[in-house]
């Protein structure tokens, strides 16, 4: 809240131990700022104003005046050294009006019209909260299925998923944090191929998908056999298809795209703590929280890279002080679910009844770099079970000591946890291992139990400026031991990799492993090392090179089933269009299936009659004429003009403009220039009717788009059709900086200004 004071002084000041890439998403997305969007705390400012917030729920427990001082001074303590973590909205809404503290919900959607758009109404609300929402929608009737009441036939889940797609981007339009979607389908619904192919064509942007894999699936899949399809409505057979090929279109769809993911929820349920409230369809966002319809998640992380400490053989982890502050970090969440206000009446009454908490870890590639131990090896692999083991051991210790405090969850009669002798527990799940991209940024650690993306890489600014980032344990490693310089710093930039570059130490190349020097089968290891014990599950994206067939990928799909994981995503690089590319090794990806070679195609003469039309549109250097013509060969030239304005702007829009009529005349697939031209951005965007125009080239594309509709089917438009953010995604772009996004933990995230596709 503006204008917040605290009566109690603080003994440590953040400020000054963050980072210059810390302070600035921080100063971006979570200090609170006035009606013209100043600041109005500082990052110290912000901890206090969290913690004395989330410590006021000691009073419900009769705790008086001191004693919340005195747990709000530990919150502060365990926030601002770093050593954990709240969720995002945790930091950014605590303390003031709208004091929604949960990232990830799921909702219901039955088989009605009631149901899906009162879905689609509460989606609106949780997403202005700034929460994202995951959806089964297993529970409509196939496309053709029979409609009684009108005696019409079913449009399909994937016609309704469009509804709620379009619903999300009104309002993340018209808000500061996106909102996000995970739509799940069970691979027994006869629409199931349709769902497995729908983002193939670039649409359904605000959603993650995932395929829910049952056992039956999967035993049919190695038996080689057909597997039954199910009417949801009816429950009876609704035919059969091969298990084989249609496992085999979710792999190759995978490859291509990155999407569908996988989720084995048969194995979801079998870990459900509540069974005797329902069965789990469906999970957040980023795959790694499975949650009750109208359930929510409190999450957090521990970092480890702040518990590895030197001993007399060396390196080793902090055990004791990773315990207490397991324990602080428990009461923290659970605090949490005392003062959180939910969006919804039925969520807030599921989430204090089960008091779901999801604690994870961040820097967990950080601690193996400090411990000098490989991501790729079995000692990796053996030390992240044990880490997760001793954390979730002490987290449920932590919470079943809270119960004897505060009593155990409200659902705890009938809960798994009921016929066990360890007695009462405060929290139906303890851990999560949840992405942690903006987070990580502040704590300046790598993400979740992610690798490294990246040891040094090139940041594109303002102005095309190139600016070397290098990670800070391996310039300090460079420096100690006298190979470093910024030179080499740039060549390893735009190699992507230390491996095989002679300067750098062969155990150096070693332990400073990237998400593409990592064989994909370690990620998965890696995961299910983590996910042994996890309560909920863990989010994780297995990274592929650009040169991975689907054969690779559908070996780690068999391997994720046979290691016990949860579900699963994967991302081969430079999948998605114009990846912007931020490593040598991401730019060196790429397809030669169709090398034009200089000089072998002319553009076609001017014409000498040709139609067109011209359209006025908003953009941040005024209003752009764009004319685009076109002749019975179809679209061949597009020329513009900037207002009254002159200079660079009109020259640099009529250059444009040239170039692209020389590339149509010379038979450039329209559709192919103006998704280069969308998503473009400039300082200085503007809004148009119906969205965002980003750039001039931005507007230049959208004419072009508006132009196609017009020669395809005589209608004119003038709505901005297709979401900027979409082809943003599609191309690996950061929409608000331009940046490169990282694929990580099931989501995409951009360290130079903190954007989360997941957010």
């Amino acid at each position: 809240m503006a204008g917040h004071e605290s009566t109690t002084t603080y003994s440590r000041a953040i400020d000054e131990i963050l980072t210059p890439n810390s302070l600035k998403v921080l100063q971006k997305r979570y200090l609170c700022k006035d009606d013209d969007g100043n600041a109005v705390e500082n990052p110290s400012d912000m901890f206090v104003r969290v913690a004395e917030n989330i410590a006021s729920a000691e009073r419900v427990w009769g705790a008086g005046d001191a004693e919340v001082a005195e747990v709000a001074h530990d919150f502060y303590d365990l926030m601002t050294s770093l050593d954990f973590l709240p969720n995002s909205p945790t930091l950014m809404n605590a303390g003031r009006d709208l004091q929604q503290l949960s990232a990830c919900f799921v909702l219901p959607v039955a088989d009605s019209m009631e149901s899906i758009f009162g879905a689609v109404r509460d989606t609106a609300i949780i997403h202005k909260s700034g929460g994202g929402t995951g959806f089964s929608f297993s529970r409509l009737r196939p496309a053709g299925d029979q409609v009684r009441s009108t005696q019409g036939v079913s449009s399909g889940p994937v016609s309704f998923m469009r509804v709620f797609n379009q619903a999300t981007e009104a309002v993340k339009q018209g808000g500061t944090r996106r909102g996000a979607n995970m739509g799940v389908l069970r691979i027994d619904h006869p629409d199931i191929l349709h769902f497995i192919e729908c983002k193939a064509d670039g649409d359904f942007a605000n959603f993650n998908i995932s395929v829910a894999l049952t056992e039956d699936f999967m035993e049919a899949v190695k038996a080689g056999t057909e597997y039954d399809l199910r009417n949801p409505r009816s429950g009876e057979p609704a035919g059969t298809l091969d298990a084989r090929a249609v496992y085999e279109r979710i792999v190759d769809m995978a490859w291509a795209s990155g999407d569908p993911g996988i989720i084995f929820i048969d194995r979801i349920n079998r870990d459900n703590p509540t069974p005797h409230l329902g069965e789990i369809e469906s999970t957040n966002p980023c795959g790694e929280q499975p949650l009750l319809p109208y359930e929510a998640c409190n999450l957090g992380s521990v970092n480890l890279a702040k518990f590895v400490t030197i001993g007399d053989a060396g390196p080793e982890v902090a055990w004791d002080r990773l315990g207490d502050v397991v324990h602080r970090a428990v009461r923290f969440l659970d605090d949490v679910i005392e003062v959180n206000q939910y969006p919804l009446k039925e969520i807030d009454e599921l989430a204090r009844g089960n008091r779901k908490i999801g604690l994870g870890v961040m820097g967990w590639a950080d601690m193996l770099i400090k411990m000098d131990v490989s991501y790729d090896s079995g000692e990796a692999v053996a030390l992240g079970e044990k880490v997760m083991g001793y954390i979730d051991a002490e987290a449920k210790a932590a919470s079943r000591k809270l119960a004897v405090e505060r009593g155990a969850f409200p659902n705890f009669e009938g809960s798994v946890y009921d016929t066990t002798e360890s007695g009462p527990i405060r929290n139906a799940t303890v851990t999560t291992i949840a992405p942690t991209g903006t987070l990580s940024i502040i704590a300046n650690s790598s993400s979740g139990v992610e690798p490294l993306f990246a040891v040094s890489y090139v940041r594109t600014v303002m102005d095309n400026d190139r600016l070397i980032e290098v990670n800070p344990m391996f310039e300090e490693v460079a420096v100690k031991r006298g190979f470093y310089s910024q030179e080499l710093m740039a060549l390893i930039a735009d190699h992507g990799t230390v491996h095989g570059i002679d300067e750098v130490p062969a155990d150096v190349q070693r332990v400073f492993v990237t998400a593409h020097d990592i064989a994909p089968e370690w990620h998965i290891r890696m995961q299910a090392a983590f996910q042994t014990h996890t309560d909920n599950a863990v989010s994780k994206t297995v990274n592929f090179g650009n040169e991975a067939t689907s054969e690779d990928v559908r070996h780690v799909y068999d391997l994720a089933y046979e290691l016990g994981v949860k579900g699963v995503t994967i991302y081969r690089d430079g999948s998605k269009d114009n990846q912007v590319l931020s490593t040598g090794k991401t730019a060196k990806g790429g397809t030669t299936e169709s090398v034009i070679r200089p000089g072998e195609i002319e553009p076609r003469p001017r014409p000498l009659v040709t139609e067109g039309r011209t359209e006025k549109i908003l953009t941040g250097c005024g209003n752009l004429y764009v004319t685009v013509n076109w002749d019975e060969q179809g679209m061949c030239e597009v020329f513009t003009q900037m207002g009254k304005s002159g200079g660079c702007a009109s020259s640099q829009s009529e250059a444009l403009s040239r170039m692209i009529s020389v590339s149509l005349r010379a038979g450039v697939d329209p559709e192919a220039i103006l998704k280069h031209l969308r998503g473009i951005r400039c300082p200085s965007p503007s809004w148009a009717e119906g969205g965002k125009v980003l750039s001039c080239a931005d507007a230049v594309g959208i004419v072009m788009e508006h132009a196609l509709t017009y020669i395809e089917t005589g209608e004119a438009t003038r709505r901005v059709s297709k979401s900027t953010d979409t082809l943003d995604y599609l191309s690996g772009a950061c929409p608000e900086c331009g940046g490169a996004l990282e694929h990580e933990s099931g989501c995409a995230v951009c360290r130079s200004c903190g954007f989360s596709k997941c957010a």
